[in-house]
């Protein structure tokens, strides 16, 4: 079954895609969540057409394109991963772009966020950076990505039956995700750079946790390109990808 995605409030995605822009232009258009989502796909259907495929973070769906140029539209296809809904059949149909270090997780130490929680951090720049960074979004499932919320990563052997044959697995009680073993590295290095980019304290726990499954799951060459791409647009690499890709 194949689903074309649709615009929510907060997080769904409407298609896009690079184009050709001024540096200036592309730092303006990282300014903020809503012009990175625009962009997102267009980079995709360009990894799309290099590797022959892609797919969303954790559940891995395969993502088809249509359209080109600044007009890209993705969509979502949950039979190709054997997806079964949990509860909310609408969300599960969407492609949302998912924060990997949660809004929250850099928001909630900033005076803004203190002051009036995220609407109010809306109003500052490098909060708006912050949630528009491409090197930390991804496409995911609509349900996946509102089931994980702002739930910290962690793996405790937790058997995955929520999502048909997406391994996901969201701890609702314990407020805790385990994402499956193939999203596991550009987790960590999303967190890694964010930690690193903009001085944002993680616990010990956490960071070690990361440092681990950076090891473990090490870059592939399509974490290498969309490092690459995300650069030529955003203006500025993720240097955990970076330094392991020139060892490759």
């Amino acid at each position: 079954m194949s689903f074309t995605v649709r615009l929510t409030k907060g997080c769904a995605v409407v298609g896009a895609a690079l184009g050709i822009m001024s540096m200036s232009q592309q730092a303006q258009a990282m300014e903020s969540f809503t012009a990175a989502k625009k962009v997102l796909p267009g980079i995709y259907q360009t990894l799309d057409k290099e590797f022959g495929n892609t797919s969303t973070i954790y559940c891995g769906c395969d993502l088809s394109y249509t359209g080109g140029g600044k007009r890209v539209k993705w969509q979502l296809d949950l039979d190709s991963c054997g997806y079964e809904v949990r509860k909310n059949a609408n969300r599960a149909s969407r492609i949302e772009v998912e924060h990997v270090m949660p809004a929250w997780n850099f928001g909630h130490q900033m005076q803004c966020w203190q002051d009036g929680g995220r609407k109010n951090c809306g109003k500052d720049a490098k909060f708006r950076q912050m949630e528009g960074d491409l090197h930390n979004l991804y496409p995911s499932v609509g349900e996946v990505n509102g089931d994980r919320g702002n739930f910290q990563f962690t793996d405790w052997n937790g058997k995955p039956t929520q999502y048909g044959k997406c391994e996901m697995v969201v701890d609702f009680k314990g407020r805790k995700a385990q994402p499956p073993k193939q999203s596991r590295g550009q987790i960590a290095r999303a967190y890694m750079y964010m930690a690193d980019q903009y001085n944002i304290r993680l616990a010990p726990q956490q960071r070690k946790l990361y440092e681990a499954w950076d090891r473990m799951y090490p870059v592939t060459d399509f974490d290498c390109r969309r490092n690459e791409l995300i650069k030529k647009v955003q203006g500025n690499d993720n240097k955990f990808i970076t330094a392991a890709c020139k060892l490759r």
